[in-house]
């Protein structure tokens, strides 16, 4: 790997630019280059660097064989810029350039980060569940305030963030991490089994339970509301131009049973 270092500053590639290249971050780029051999690389890397470095083969020793010389900087050169315009990037369709800075660089990290374990072939199902349960937490985050705390908790207990930091409510964040900490220190340290905590689990079983069954019965309730108010304005479907009038005639009929 040290030949391939010597290459990339040889080239004058930064491990930044070198990054956009593969489309990963570039602490990603320095767990890369801290392998002992390039061919134990994500196949996608490899066959990515191994097209920008022009060679057939990915050990050390075709890598150290590179004749540096001004056509071929410039080539290299060519190939960094071309797919600076998106050419290994075609099925990209995150729009993010309405973000600020910030925004951009952190959303471009966690897609890079996210598509990175999903090509981890020997955690790749596992992976696949984990983003799944990140996605619906995500998606369930404006209704559970306790989700960011979760993540402000795991972000300081792994050093990111320094731990008298709040970035939302203070005090429940201040009280949600004080009872996180105490359970997952009962977790860690042997005081808890299965055994000791199934009466809990079931309880949490059936508030799940009533919790999906009350949704099911508002779902239910509201198709009730859709198709009556569709047959009393004599629409036979809700539609972009049709959809507020359909709405407030759903509100109507509700109301009537109040």
């Amino acid at each position: 790997m040290k030949k391939l270092k010597d290459l990339m500053q040889e080239l004058g590639i930064s491990k930044v630019r070198l990054a956009k290249y593969l489309g990963v971050s570039r602490q990603m780029v320095y767990n890369y280059l801290e392998i002992d051999d390039v061919t134990k690389w994500p196949k996608e890397k490899k066959i990515l660097l191994l097209k920008l470095l022009d060679v057939k083969d990915g050990d050390e020793k075709s890598i150290g064989n590179i004749e540096v010389t001004t056509d071929y900087m410039m080539s290299v050169e060519e190939r960094l810029n071309q797919n600076g315009r998106g050419e290994n990037n075609k099925g990209s369709y995150l729009e993010i350039k309405n973000l600020d800075k910030d925004s951009q660089t952190l959303l471009t990290n966690i897609v890079n980060l996210i598509k990175e374990k999903f090509l981890d072939e020997k955690k790749s199902k596992e992976n696949y569940y984990v983003f799944t349960y990140l996605y619906h937490m995500l998606q369930s985050m404006d209704n559970v305030p306790e989700i960011k705390y979760i993540f402000g908790y795991m972000s300081k207990t792994t050093g990111f963030t320094k731990v008298n930091e709040y970035k939302f409510n203070e005090d429940r964040q201040f009280i949600f991490e004080g009872i996180l900490y105490t359970a997952l220190n009962l977790y860690n340290n042997g005081g808890a089994s299965r055994s000791r905590l199934t009466d809990s689990h079931r309880r949490w079983e059936q508030e799940i339970d009533k919790k999906n069954e009350e949704k099911l019965g508002r779902t239910q309730q509201l198709n009730t509301l859709k198709v009556q108010a569709l047959k009393e304005l004599g629409y036979s479907k809700i539609t972009t131009e049709n959809a507020t009038e359909v709405m407030e005639k759903m509100a109507e009929i509700e109301s009537r049973k109040v």
